[in-house]
């Protein structure tokens, strides 16, 4: 999975999942996620998708700096890394982009977390187990406490998930745990979360930044203050209090965070003393700040700038397999877009291969549906429809479209999109359609395709809790038509009961089969053409040491060290 020059990815039990997106879709120039931890240039990660707009802006050229850092250049003890969006919020509820959950992930802590493998490990939590259906009972780590000084117990756990559930607080991450009915504090190291319904996947929606434990007296002190007038996550924006390895020390709108090292961690220290998150919008700025050392990792490197930073003495690129997909989705409701075989046609009119290497220079993987083997629920077996243009212009004639047809194809200013909607054009002229290409404000694109008044669409989803639930159900179950995420406008009795079936189940196995069918009809009914699952390209100095980046895209820096 790693593809790295220099690095190994180091598997460290205290990475909490995501994030998404969530999550999202975390924002890099590699194909947009969604609301579920997609790329880095501040778009949303978890629910809806992402703008994807990092590689719009070529930026000024940088000094070539080719030449070593020097001592002086690269503080040992402070991690920088350039990055191309400022964060939203440091409340972990107040927020639902990648750079956030980044610098969020550093300073709180989960229940539970996610390995590189999609494994739910303990974090904040040591065992949890459902003593029934619809009851999950976690058993809590002693002898932590949050920045504040505070002890961290069950209370400041019910606190936390009251409070995203709060609707004057309008958490833009509540969508996690709308199936929670009640948090339970059973003594001070034991809390049950009571579900509206069974819900499998529970763990892994916990794991995500969204389920960051937040100290009570925190919260508390965050209430007190929006009703003197302030706003939800005033307080906690400039006081966040986490029990994280990291703690907050500044942060200046637009420039930078900075963290410090949490000396009173309860686990291993972290293996520098500060991380600097600093704001750098320009690509070739990033490079130059690598090569220099004024900067120990970049995020993200652009396909075109690869050759640059590996042919650099000092500096790499590291790759990451992501929990993304880009894919072209179609208006099931919309003529001829209703037709199945249509639908077909369109998928297999299309050479992945060549999308990939023309999007993306190469660093992604043909997608078969809309998750991974990196998610829960993904079955090799299914086979996708493939590329087979002649069969493509038979459906097209069995459909009555043998002498050609008109269709759009909408896209946002994303430069990697539009270039795929160029190649898909030429491709699908291949046998007679017609493809006219509309590029849409991002605001505006989102409102069209979630009103259903496209033909055709690019987008990308990130399934940053590593669970098929997450990548299915709301880009393809009917109740999630529109802004939801099934902006396709899918509706399938049989899958709708694949779906609720499946996140209900309890039983792994029975799930995974459950999935498996599932993965069949989408296949099947194509309600999108799924194009591929992007890789996350990193940059970094030889100097670091210990540095991976999850699938769901949130930097891990707990074991990071810089060699002097």
């Amino acid at each position: 999975m790693l593809k790295s020059k220099t690095l190994k990815a180091a598997l460290i039990t205290t990475a909490a999942a995501m994030t998404f997106a969530a999550c999202a879709s975390e924002p890099d120039n590699n194909g947009g996620g969604d609301n579920n931890a997609a790329p880095d240039n501040g778009a949303e990660e978890n629910n809806e998708e992402a703008a994807d707009n990092a590689d719009n802006n070529d930026g000024e050229e940088a000094a070539d700096g080719e030449g070593e850092a020097t001592d002086e250049d690269l503080d040992p003890n402070n991690l920088v890394i350039a990055q191309i969006s400022d964060i939203v919020a440091l409340d972990p509820q107040g927020s639902n982009d990648v750079p956030s959950s980044n610098v969020q992930h550093n300073l709180y802590e989960t229940l539970v977390a996610q390995s590189e493998e999609g494994e739910i490990e303990p974090l904040l939590a040591e065992e949890w187990e459902d003593v029934e259906e619809d009851v999950w009972q976690f058993t809590l780590r002693e002898g932590v406490t949050f920045h504040d000084g505070s002890d961290f117990t069950a209370d400041d756990v019910v606190a936390t998930f009251e409070r995203i559930q709060d609707p004057d607080v309008a958490s833009e991450r509540a969508f996690l745990f709308e199936m929670v009915e009640e948090v339970v504090a059973v003594d001070d190291y034991t809390v049950e979360f009571h579900t509206e319904f069974p819900f499998a996947p529970l763990p892994a929606h916990l794991a995500h930044t969204g389920g960051s434990i937040i100290s009570e007296e925190a919260i508390e002190a965050d209430y007190d203050q929006a009703a003197d007038g302030g706003q939800p996550g005033d307080y906690l924006n400039e006081n966040p209090s986490g029990t994280g390895f990291f703690q907050f020390e500044e942060w200046s709108p637009g420039s930078e965070v900075v963290l410090s090292r949490n000396d009173d961690y309860w686990g291993d220290p972290a293996g520098v003393d500060q991380v600097t998150f600093k704001v750098t919008p320009e690509p070739q700025t990033q490079i130059g700040e690598l090569e220099t050392g004024a900067a120990s990792i970049i995020y993200p490197v652009r396909p075109d700038d690869r050759n640059r930073v590996d042919g650099t003495d000092g500096i790499s690129v590291y790759e990451q397999e992501s929990l993304s997909l880009a894919y072209i989705g179609f208006n099931m409701q919309q003529d001829p877009l209703d037709d199945q075989q249509v639908r077909q046609a369109l998928t297999m009119a299309i050479n992945k291969d060549d999308i990939i290497e023309g999007a993306t220079g190469g660093t992604a993987n043909p997608a078969v549906g809309p998750i991974n083997d990196l998610v829960f629920g993904f079955s090799d077996e299914v086979e996708e429809l493939g590329y087979d243009p002649e069969r493509a212009q038979e459906l097209l004639e069995e459909a009555g479209y043998g002498d050609g047809m008109d269709i759009t194809l909408w896209t946002n200013d994303s430069e990697e999109r539009i270039q795929i909607a160029e190649l898909v054009q030429a491709q699908l002229s291949v046998i007679g359609v017609n493809a006219e290409i509309e590029v849409l404000e991002w605001g505006a694109y989102l409102d069209s395709t979630a009103e259903g008044e496209h033909d055709m669409f690019i987008l990308g989803w990130v399934t940053v809790t590593a669970d098929a639930d997450y990548g299915m159900y709301a880009l393809f179950h009917s109740s999630q038509q529109g802004a939801a995420g099934n902006r396709s406008f899918m509706d399938n009795e049989e899958l709708d009961q694949l779906l609720d079936d499946a996140r209900t189940e309890t039983d792994e196995a029975t799930r995974e089969d459950l999935y498996e069918q599932a993965m069949e009809i989408l296949v099947e009914e194509a309600p999108m053409l799924y194009l591929y699952h992007s890789d996350y390209l990193v940059g970094l100095r030889d100097e670091v040491q210990g540095f991976w980046k999850h699938p769901n895209g949130l930097y891990q820096l707990h074991e990071v060290t810089i060699e002097e």
